[in-house]
């Protein structure tokens, strides 16, 4: 054989020589020539096969066929649908096999289910079945570039979830990164995790960035490694070239080689396979591997090739052949073992002795097998392969046959078309995994990547019940176990106590049944669905479990994985055994199979499915696949991933069915029923003891109570196993004392985090708070079991504590000489309580029961005495010191002392005894140990490696009772009766604050002397009736948000006060009952309030509204005192006797003011040397005023006016509430969070009344026995109909806000006549235009959600209103009775209203429909007017009297359009120059309309044809809605949050009327004069019998567009009969009614006969009179008008859809370009439809002559005419109407004629035409109409 190189020989070809044959020229451009008698005669000897192509190999036996490969195959095999060629040559040229209706017809002839098709799976072999169009995305998913789709929200939110990456390309940069708050710690990706998880040796993060940098991480176990990031990784991969550490520090500093003699080491340091050294492949990654090799210039020979000694390359036929083929010997006989061949074998003799198949080679027979057979050891015979022995011939179940086998599946798959693999029948597999902070799930045929569960805080371990349709989940960082629905929703907690780590979770789908792992507790326990019947199973010798399996089917035990499998070392537990992954599979035989998967960098999790196995991977990031029998075929399912944990294949064969061996009736177990191999068997939960094979029982009789700060556990005295279980209690933060009550089977502890006493039932059932007010540090607790009493010591307040066990009655039993006390045992019997104190001078005290008789009885050789506990046997006193390392005893006087325990005693905590044994909890062994009592010795450890142990108590049935006096009749007393030692046995006690009277029995009613002060979320007082200073909370049944202001009526005993949050004033009784809110409405930050106890009034003041208000003492009356000139007020207080009241302000300019009760006589009495001025105080018996400033520290003194200005105490940290009682001053102290006292003339003697208070606010301090005098207003209310006030003259009457009073001055008007409402999303208010407040009062409709537009009919007295939320349209009265829904289907958006209260028919606008409709006003008679041409209808108003309705739309192309009433004859006025016109008013004086642009920034108006166009005002920052009133348009203001006016005339005198309102919207005028006028549908409904519209000088009828119950009819009917002036007069149907109000008649003009000729020639005559004195007036007065420039604003917004709830504006600073010519707005495709904004300068319309003055006399409405001068007579105002050079005859006379049908006449003529109005009108005689206001002329 010879080698040369193509290009030597200067060509690519190669040429062999004269009997040699020349092989194909390899990749590196080699060519070889072999002998040519080598060609054809099957023997690979080119290394390539070429020289063997296109040979005609040995003939295959009659039986057999011959593939194209050589390969021969049985004849029956050919077109059958299996590749057995495994060149598909036996499958070509096949006749096409008919697929079944319900088969998919594969491209290579397979049939397939056609379930199959499009399924993700190669099922066809050629992937035809896949060749399928891309899948749609919904409207909610995100399509990546590669065609798979997400979802929406993972579009830009810095995951990467495409698997191309694309849906984090041409991301906004300005994305807001998240900020974590002061209580959370931020991982170093981003995420927030709650504080107290940092440095906790937790990886809650997932990265371990929580555990970086912590000095105090515990340490790792002595077979662990801690990476420098706190992560704790197995010892043995340390130094092993893999980075287990996610810091790498694992593999640094690495000296020596740890990698074995099987391994080589990279120069990395990692670890490979030494039989890849040199094997041309880079194991190593770095290339190490393959460093040093030798380089061979011949290539390598092929598989199938022997290597000659010199190197030359020859088939293996060759060898052997007694013929030196290599031509060294070294492929024949001495070197190699051959066997004698005989010389004279034949083929055709006898097959050559072969027993299957027989070639000639160089003469020589070779026998061969067919496919199925192997050769035998003789050479000649062939024996059968047993195929089903060996994996992966088949995917599940196998049956070998005579030269083949047969595959098949079990119940559930289905063969696929290769007769090898199976496929599980049902829905498509989901690769189901978690994500630490989320669950999601993949197809792992396909790119369909979905959200399962979110926000979630550390999700590891997961598993799931397919037939319940649920997933379960482990959250470590929570320590929870959590279910949820398939889909998401129903998310509940199922174990939430005593997990510390669960790592490992498994459902048993069969007997519903959940395990889990917990590598924290070292525990596997099992528990039912819902977490009930909790049981632990495995606690001894584990570690650190962590994955779990279970094979529930019956006849296999369950299975808990990891296991030692034989003598295999684990060396991770998630499944990964030495490299091998491990994996159940419910196969023909289920088995925990593996696979070869070397060089996996960090493998977590897996599943398996079919014949793929699935994993994740932590390094990676990924979830991968591969072939579960040989690991090739690997593949990444998905990568990019934030930390995938746990993985199951979600499929319905994944958990296949089976016999349920507990049954229907739970195996007649009581509680648990576990299955076993073929049966079953009950089980009870961790600590019951089992009473029979059945039953458990019901409850425990002893078990060991202890506390561990955030749990507290017992272990069960009735079973043998003694392994703790957890009491599942809900927020258990940093419990401390314990104690129980066997009675009412309660246990009782004390939580020094949360600041309170709870308890529960033993089994975690009825939990609640029992005291948590006034705790700093409660860290002793015993039970009085005999008289059901709680005592406790208090470390914080050094106090010691009774109340009842359910904590009322709440009363302080020793308040001196104590420092620190902690413990706290009580003897019933005896009458004694003892406790430790380890303060200053650590001893042990007793007392009585009652705190009488109290002495020291150890006080020497202490240092930190905790634990106590009382032998009621040999009557001894047990204690535990930690400082002295003991547990010594003594008698109960102390005498006897003796050491029990002196050696190995850490750190001993808690104590307590139980029959002949003592227990003890040690913080420094983590352990709770026992010896005897008497002894100390026989010490045992019964719990170790529990961390933060607390107190300890054992719990029994078994405590002694005894008799007592307070048994009978509460031992007489009217609260507390407490025990007491020999011989009195008893004494009686009052609560806290209140006074034991002189019989010794009973209490007072309630304190007399007090503090009472705010602290935001309570109200509290400090009795000044005891000794002592102590606090007790005020009972409320209300909730608190932030209390800031307080104030008391000491003679009805009730407390009034301010929440800010709540924005309301409430009161109750000092008890706290009679809770009620008396002023909800109208407040935004009460900072002060004063009650008024004589005059029986309460003050506030509102630093938000600036305001100072004042009512009746249940809120009503309501009246705005003073509202100008202040700043911020804050404190008041009130001199009734002498009429005054004083506050202060302290805004920009700090003073301090005083005015009379009735806000007269108003005085600043200090203005200078002023910062914040907070408190204020008015002694009446010093004459002087006292106030407290937090800026200047000091606390000052003046007299009643002002002068003689002190200062009492300085400095003062930052003094916030004050008063004084008696001699004393009080105050509020927010820095030092104290309450503190000086005497108020000195302000010396200072001392602190209570401390550790944070959020203090306002103070009072109350005497209940002190007169409160005389009441000014006390005699039939001073007189007043309403409110009657004080002042420094005497007294005063008021009306409530809005309301005048009356011309006697002591009565006032039942409401305002001429007022404001308007909406602002949840609530409709009004401003009186009656009085110069201003001040906004909440209208009482209840069920206000989004509330919108607004109207009012002043015939009933109702307003009407559209709520977008609810989509409804309701009325209701002013007073909020008779609310109801009069529109409530078929809405969308209604953004306007409008109310015909002519006749009686309401229009709203639908934004959402794109409709203008109207109904009656009781919601009947519904019909759509308008339904075309519509775009972003809003604003809608109707003018009743000229038959118009007027409306706004801001769609594409934004316009005013207007239409009669019925919605005919429609026009656009105005469609040019406009951007977003919102509101809409008319002037029904002028005639004119009014809207506001908000895109434009302005207010503009024009004629009701839309002509005379001028800007009123501009700019405006974003007006919505606007009304007129005499001479103002009022307008509601989105950015500045007010609503505003001007004059409607000159656009000048801008006032805001009312300014801080949030969300405003609609605002409508309620004016007597506001509504007037008439029309032909005013009287009888003009005659309809459904809806009446005014249409010029007539009407028409209409029917609703759904039919109801009475008959409709269009046709007009006319009374028979009119009453005129006590006249009969009979008419005809053709009669017209017109009517004229004067002096509230109205006169009627009959068209017909019988009128007579004088009354038209007089009418006549007056109005030719009439027009030339008007003609003339003009003349003289008219002047140019001025051209309105409006300014250019910067600022654009958004037009909202209101249905959202957001109340704030978007502003944009984009400068607005120029616009010429037509404009036109285009909407943005964002969610807020803003426009590009653009600024328009108007030169259009006429403004003529006004003034303030006479701003009545305006008229504005002149142009040359073409066709004459038309005069119409007004009712109201005179105007001269002339058709200007744009009207069009037709325009014109519609004018005149609308006109007409507003005057005041008795029209004889027929309805005017045309012809008849090309002269003046005929008006008839008009009978001229009485003006009413001002402006009438």
């Amino acid at each position: 054989m010879l080698f040369f190189w193509a290009g030597a020989a200067g060509s690519t070809g190669c040429s062999c020589g004269r009997n040699h044959f020349t092989c194909a020229v390899s990749a590196f451009g080699e060519c070889t020539c072999i002998p040519a008698q080598w060609q054809c005669d099957g023997d690979n000897d080119c290394g390539d096969h070429s020289d063997e192509d296109g040979c005609m190999l040995p003939t295959c036996s009659p039986l057999d066929f011959h593939c194209d490969n050589g390969k021969c195959i049985r004849r029956s095999w050919v077109c059958d649908g299996d590749n057995d060629c495994e060149d598909d040559s036996d499958e070509q040229d096949c006749p096409p096999r008919e697929c079944e209706e319900d088969e998919f017809h594969c491209q290579n002839g397979y049939c397939i289910r056609s379930l199959w098709h499009c399924d993700g799976d190669n099922d066809c072999g050629d992937n035809s079945d896949e060749q399928c169009d891309m899948r749609k995305c919904s409207d909610k998913e995100f399509r990546c570039t590669d065609g798979s789709c997400i979802a929406e929200h993972w579009y830009c939110d810095g995951d990467t979830d495409c698997k191309d990456g694309s849906d984090e390309e041409n991301c906004p940069s300005d994305v807001m990164t998240a900020t974590c708050s002061v209580e959370e710690f931020q991982c170093a990706y981003g995420r927030c995790i709650l504080d107290i998880y940092h440095c906790d040796g937790d990886d809650d993060c997932g990265d371990w960035s929580d555990e970086s940098d912590c000095s105090s991480h515990q340490p790792c176990r002595s077979v662990e490694f801690m990476c420098s990031s706190g992560m704790c990784v197995n010892a043995g991969w340390r130094c092993d070239g893999e980075f287990d550490c996610d810091d790498q520090s694992d593999e640094k500093n690495c000296t020596t080689s740890m990698c074995t003699t099987e391994q080589f080491r990279c120069a990395s340091g990692r670890c490979v396979r030494l039989s890849w050294r040199c094997d041309g492949e880079d194991d190593c990654s770095d290339g190490s591997d393959e460093d040093g090799c030798e380089k061979t210039d011949n290539p390598p020979c092929a598989p199938d090739q022997f290597l000659c000694g010199n190197g030359r390359c020859i088939g293996l036929r060759k060898v052997c052949n007694e013929v030196s083929d290599c031509g060294d010997g070294t492929d024949e006989r001495p070197i190699q073992e051959c066997r004698q061949r005989s010389g004279d074998g034949n083929c055709n003799t006898n097959n050559g002795g072969c027993s299957q198949k027989c070639q000639m080679t160089r003469g020589l027979v070779q026998c061969t097998c067919h496919t199925g057979y192997r050769l035998a050891e003789d050479g000649r015979s062939c024996d059968d392969v047993d195929e089903c022995a060996e994996e992966g011939y088949c995917s599940q179940g196998c049956t070998n046959a005579e030269g083949g086998f047969q595959c098949w599946c079990v119940q559930g798959y289905e063969l696929r078309p290769d007769k090898r693999s199976c496929k599980a029948l049902g829905p498509e597999p989901v690769l189901l995994f978690a994500n630490r902070i989320d669950i999601r799930q993949v197809l792992p045929h396909r790119s369909e990547y979905t959200l399962l569960l979110n926000n979630l805080e550390n999700a590891i371990a997961l598993d799931f019940h397919h037939s319940k349709k649920l997933v379960f989940w482990s959250d470590v960082t929570l320590d929870r176990i959590m279910k949820a629905n398939l889909n998401g929703s129903n998310v509940e907690e199922v174990v939430s106590t005593g997990l510390e780590s669960p790592g490992g979770l498994a459902i048993d789908w069969i007997h519903d049944k959940l395990y889990w792992t917990d590598s924290g507790t070292s525990r596997i326990e099992v528990a039912n669905l819902d977490g009930t019947h909790r049981k632990v199973l495995l606690w001894k010798s584990m570690e650190k479990p962590r994955a779990i399996a279970l094979h529930p089917i019956e006849g296999y035990e369950p299975n808990y994985f990891p296991q030692n499998a034989q003598s295999t070392k684990l060396l991770s537990p998630n499944g990964i055994i030495n490299n091998l992954i491990y994996w159940t599979d419910w196969g023909n035989t289920p088995r925990i199979e593996y696979a070869n998967m070397d060089g996996l960098p960090h493998p977590f999790a897996i599943t398996v499915f079919e014949d793929s196995l699935y994993w994740t991977d932590w390094h990676t990031k990924s979830i991968n696949s591969a072939n579960k029998f040989t690991g090739k075929n690997q593949e990444i399912i998905r990568n990019k991933l934030h930390f995938p944990m746990d993985i199951h294949t979600l499929h319905p064969q994944r958990q296949p069915t089976g016999r349920n061996r507990c049954g229907s009736n739970n195996g007649g177990c009581s509680h648990l029923c576990l299955p076993s191999n073929k049966s079953y068997t009950c089980a009870c939960p961790t600590g019951f003891k089992k009473i029979d094979n059945f039953n458990c029982a019901e409850s425990l009789d002893q078990f060991l109570l202890f506390a561990r700060r955030t749990d507290i556990r017992r272990i069960s005295f009735d079973t043998e196993d003694k392994s703790d279980d957890v009491i599942p209690l809900a927020d258990v933060r940093n419990a401390v004392a314990l104690d129980w009550d066997a009675q009412d089977e309660y246990i009782y502890w004390t939580d020094v985090t949360t600041d309170s006493i709870n308890r529960a039932k033993w089994n975690g059932s009825k939990q609640e708070v029992v005291v948590d007010t006034s705790l700093e540090s409660p860290a002793g607790l015993a039970i009085d079991w005999v008289t059901n009493k709680l005592y406790w010591t208090d470390a914080g307040t050094d106090r010691i504590e009774v109340s009842n066990a359910d904590g009322s009655m709440r009363t302080v039993l020793i308040w001196e000489n104590l420092d620190r006390p902690r413990d706290i045992v009580v003897d019933p019997i005896g009458g004694y309580m003892y406790w430790t104190d380890w303060g200053a001078n650590p001893k042990i005290e007793r007392a009585g029961m009652d705190a009488s008789n109290r002495i020291v009885i150890i006080s020497s050789n202490l240092t930190w005495p905790n634990g106590l506990a009382i032998d009621y046997q040999t009557e001894r006193l047990y204690w535990a010191d930690a400082g002295m390392k003991t547990i010594e005893y003594g008698n109960f006087d102390g005498s006897e002392r003796k050491v029990l325990i002196g050696t190995q005693l850490p750190h001993p905590f808690g104590l307590t005894l139980h029959e002949s044994r003592i227990y003890w909890t040690d913080w420094q062994s983590k352990s709770i140990q026992s010896a005897d009592k008497q002894t100390g010795l026989d010490r045992t450890t019964l719990a170790e490696n529990l961390e933060n142990l607390m107190d300890i108590h054992m719990f029994h049935r078994h405590r002694t009772f005894v008799q007592t006096p307070c048994m009978v009749n509460n031992g007489g007393c009217s609260h507390l009766c407490l025990l007491a030692p020999p011989p009195k046995g008893s004494s009686c006690a009052c609560p806290t604050g209140i006074n034991l009277q002189v019989d010794g029995k009973s209490c007072s009613h309630g304190m007399n002397r007090f503090l009472i002060f705010a602290r935001r979320t309570d109200i509290r007082m400090v009795s000044l009736d005891i000794p002592y200073f102590a606090d007790v909370v005020l009972p409320m049944n209300g909730s608190m948000k932030n209390t800031i202001a307080i104030g008391v009526d000491p003679k009805e005993g009730k407390v009034y006060w301010s929440d800010s949050t709540l924005k309301k004033v409430s009161r109750a009784s000092i008890d706290g009952s009679e809770y009620e809110d008396i002023i909800s409405t109208g407040l935004m930050t009460t900072d002060g309030l004063a009650v008024d106890a004589v005059g029986r009034k309460i003050y506030w003041t509102d630093t938000g509204t600036n305001r100072i208000e004042v009512a009746n003492l249940n809120g009503s009356m309501r009246k705005v005192l003073i509202w100008q000139n202040l700043d911020s007020p804050r404190a008041i207080a009130l001199y009734h006797e002498m009429g005054y009241m004083y506050w202060s302000d302290w805004g920009e300019h700090a003073k301090l003011e005083r005015s009379g009760m009735d806000g007269s006589d108003r005085v600043v009495l200090i203005s200078n040397n002023l910062g914040w001025p907070n408190g204020l105080a008015i002694d009446k018996a010093g004459s002087q005023l006292l106030w407290a400033d937090a800026h200047t520290e000091r606390i000052e003194a003046s007299d009643l006016n002002g002068a003689n200005r002190r200062t009492l105490v300085s400095p003062v940290q930052h003094p916030y509430g004050l008063t004084l009682l008696g001699p004393h001053i009080y105050w509020t102290d927010w820095q030092s969070r104290s309450i503190q006292r000086a005497d108020k003339t000195t302000g010396g003697n200072s001392v602190i009344v209570r401390g550790n208070l944070p959020g203090l606010m306002d103070i009072q301090a109350v005497d209940r026995e002190r007169p409160l005098g005389f009441n000014k207003c006390g005699w039939k209310n001073g007189g007043c109909s309403h409110l009657c006030l004080p002042n420094s003259n005497g007294t005063s009457c008021a009306c409530p806000t809005g309301i005048l009073l009356k011309a006697d001055g002591r009565s006032c008007e039942e409401s305002p006549e001429t007022y404001l409402l308007f909406s602002n999303r949840v609530s409709i208010r009004r401003i009186s235009l009656d009085t110069n407040d201003y001040t906004d009062v909440h209208v009482p409709v209840p069920e206000l959600h989004n509330v919108i537009s607004l109207d009012y009919d002043s015939v009933e007295g109702k307003v009407y209103y559209t709520d977008v939320s609810l989509d409804v349209i309701r009325r209701a009265n002013l007073n909020g009775s008779n609310m109801e829904t009069v529109i409530s289907q078929g809405l969308k958006t209604t953004d306007g209203l409008a109310v015909d209260w002519v006749a009686r028919n309401m229009y709203w606008t639908d934004t959402g429909r794109n409709t203008i409709e109207v109904a009656r006003l009781d919601g009947s008679s519904r019909k759509v007017l308008i339904n075309n041409s519509l775009d972003e209808p809003r604003a809608i108003a109707v003018f009743p009297s000229k038959g118009y309705l007027f409306w706004t739309d801001w769609g594409h192309i934004a316009k005013i359009e207007r239409a009669h009433l019925d919605g005919s004859d429609r026009k656009v006025l105005i469609n040019t120059d406009l951007g977003w016109p919102n509101g809409l008013t008319l002037d029904y004086d002028t005639r004119r309309i009014f809207w506001v642009d908000a895109h434009l920034d302005r207010i503009e108006s024009s004629d009701l044809n839309g002509k005379l166009r001028q800007i009123l005002v501009s700019p405006v920052s974003h007006p919505f809605a606007l009304t007129q009133q005499d001479r103002w348009i009022y307008w509601t203001d989105w950015q500045t949050k007010s609503i505003q006016r001007v004059d409607k005339h000159t656009g000048r005198s801008k006032e805001t009327v009312l300014a801080n309102v949030e969300g405003l919207m609609d605002i409508i005028v309620v004016s007597p004069q506001r509504q007037a006028g008439t029309n032909h549908c005013g009287v009888n409904n003009g005659g309809c019998t459904h809806l009446c519209f005014a249409k010029g000088n007539s009407f028409v009828c209409a029917c609703p567009d759904e039919p109801d119950s009475r008959p409709c009819s269009t046709s007009k009917y006319r009374a028979r009969h009119v009453h005129f002036r006590n006249m009969a007069l009979s008419l005809s149907e053709s009669t017209v009614v017109q009517r004229c109000p004067i002096n509230n008649f109205y006169f009627l003009a009959l068209q017909g006969e019988g009128l007579h000729i004088s009354y038209v020639i007089g009418g006549a005559l007056t109005i030719l009179a009439i027009l030339i004195l008007i003609v003339a007036f003009i003349i003289y007065r008219h002047k140019k008008s001025k051209f309105a420039d409006p300014g250019v604003s910067n600022l654009t917004y958004s037009n909202p859809s209101y249905r959202t709830s957001t109340q704030e504006v978007k502003i944009e600073t984009v400068q607005k370009p120029p616009i010429y010519n037509q404009l036109r707005y285009k909407k943005e495709t964002c969610n807020d439809n803003s426009y590009t904004k653009e600024k328009i300068k108007i030169v259009e319309g006429i403004c003529l002559l006004s003034s303030d003055e006479l701003y009545w006399e305006d008229i504005k409405q002149i142009k040359p005419t073409r066709g004459g001068l038309h005069v119409c007579m007004k009712t109201d105002t005179v105007s001269l109407q002339a058709s200007s050079g744009s009207l069009d005859d037709t325009e014109t006379e519609q004018l005149l004629q609308e006109e007409q049908s507003e005057c005041s006449s008795i029209n004889t003529a027929p309805v005017a035409t045309p012809e008849r109005h090309a002269v003046l009108p005929d008006t008839g005689w008009a009978q001229p109409c009485k003006p009413s206001t001002e402006s009438e002329v």
